[in-house]
């Protein structure tokens, strides 16, 4: 049952609500593709003593809302782990959100990750969502922080710090809660002893780390 209609209908009204129970139909059953395609992509088969240590480690963090580092050389399978603990969360019938922030300009990196308003600068005709944005109340997975630029370090602790930010060229406050998964081939202790990573940052991600 999705809605009830007085008698005697108009039929213009009839036509919207069933419109309506139609579109809901369909997200509902995008939503449960999704969270399908997460469990399937988020298994993990294997069997040695450093396996069984890993999935015990990622066990202990599914459940919490703790921010999780995984590090480890690339290819070891940080993404699958970060999938992994978002299939198995409290937060596992929303969509798995992944930005890896080595594959984007580092010009474009506040706007992909805030989002911009209309205006914003010349060619930006339109409003973008941004990524903390689309993973309000689900887990964002920040790939390759460790390439994340200093300049965007700094907004990006403001956000774990508030829950909250503005869309570049706006000032209305966004909330969000997300929960964030990093990971990086970087060993991030180093960079921040050779300031390219901001301490305060680090620690504010290095809640659970996890060495994949």
């Amino acid at each position: 049952a999705y809605d009830f209609i007085e008698k005697p209908f108009n039929i213009d009204q009839l036509l919207v609500v069933i419109t309506r129970a139609m579109e809901t139909s369909r997200l509902r059953r995008e939503n449960s593709e999704l969270r399908r395609k997460d469990v399937v992509s988020a298994e993990m088969i294997g069997s040695s003593t450093a396996f069984r240590t890993l999935k015990s480690q990622l066990d202990k963090v599914t459940k919490s809302n703790g921010r999780v580092m995984l590090s480890g050389p690339a290819g070891s399978g940080k993404e699958i782990a970060a999938r992994y603990i978002h299939a198995y969360s409290n937060r596992a019938n929303a969509p798995f959100i992944s930005v890896n922030s080595a594959s984007i300009e580092p010009e474009r990196m506040e706007e992909v990750l805030f989002g911009r308003e209309a205006g914003a600068f010349t060619g930006a005709q339109t409003r973008q969502i941004g990524r903390f944005e689309v993973a309000d109340g689900t887990s964002i997975f920040l790939d390759e922080i460790g390439d994340l630029p200093l300049e965007v370090q700094v907004n990006l602790l403001r956000v774990l710090q508030n829950k909250s930010f503005e869309r570049v060229g706006g000032n209305e406050t966004i909330r969000s809660d997300f929960r964030v998964i990093a990971a990086t081939h970087h060993d991030l202790a180093r960079l921040v002893q050779k300031n390219k990573f901001r301490a305060d940052l680090y620690f504010r991600l290095n809640v659970f780390p996890i060495q994949v």
